[in-house]
């Protein structure tokens, strides 16, 4: 009975973290597929650059729930289990990374589509320790709108989530294994995001914030 509830917490977790909400937004307001314009990713930058500002900020909202049930579900249906409670979270950010629903045939494989998963690992993060949002937002907002990239916002989020959890495992607060939470859900966030660590080394990654604005006067 043990396995079973686990085998449902992680598969949840990674349905739960593949729902395609940004793509269902985006077909709903312009009718189009998100997957075909700028990023091609389906997550809220994306959206907040096809159909708007609040549709982008409903989009990310609904992400960081994805990540946050997620952990709950695995806490719920096997209470007690550090290991469900993370490998939760990390399914929920490759579901949404790599979502099944999105999955297309071409050139003889498989590719899945999805976004870089920042909004799901903020609220897997807060799930495993609520005050992280207090830490990991003003530090993501610093990159997005101050140094002037989504995508050094995105990365920055999972590396402060390991920088608070360390320090909890440290201070005999928080358990070792969130720790490795952090670590793992970075390199989810680095894989996906290897298109735009390319161009912020080739200096061509697009700029939001002031910095934008700025370029646009």
């Amino acid at each position: 009975m043990q396995n079973v509830r686990v085998a449902a917490a992680l598969v949840g977790a990674y349905l739960l973290g593949s729902i395609p909400i940004g793509l269902v937004i985006v077909r709903l307001i312009r009718g189009r597929d998100i997957r075909y314009w700028f990023s091609g990713r389906t997550g809220g930058t994306n959206v907040m650059r096809m159909a708007g500002f609040l549709p982008g900020l409903f989009t990310a909202l609904t992400d960081v729930a994805k990540g946050y049930f997620a952990v709950w579900l695995g806490r719920y249906l096997v209470e007690g289990s550090v290991w469900v409670e993370i490998l939760s979270g990390l399914l929920a950010i490759l579901g949404h990374n790599y979502s099944i629903f999105l999955v297309q045939l071409k050139d003889g494989r498989l590719h899945f589509h999805g976004g870089a998963g920042g909004a799901t690992t903020v609220g897997a993060t807060m799930a495993l320790w609520l005050p992280s949002i207090l830490i990991i937002t003003p530090i993501a907002f610093i990159f997005a709108y101050g140094v002037g990239y989504a995508s050094m916002a995105t990365m920055s989020i999972a590396l402060t989530a390991t920088f608070i959890f360390l320090w909890r495992a440290v201070s005999q607060v928080g358990p070792w294994g969130y720790v490795l939470f952090g670590v793992l859900a970075e390199s989810l966030l680095l894989l996906a995001l290897r298109p735009n660590i390319q161009r912020l080394m080739r200096g061509e990654e697009r700029l939001i914030g002031w910095r934008a604005r700025r370029n646009r006067r």
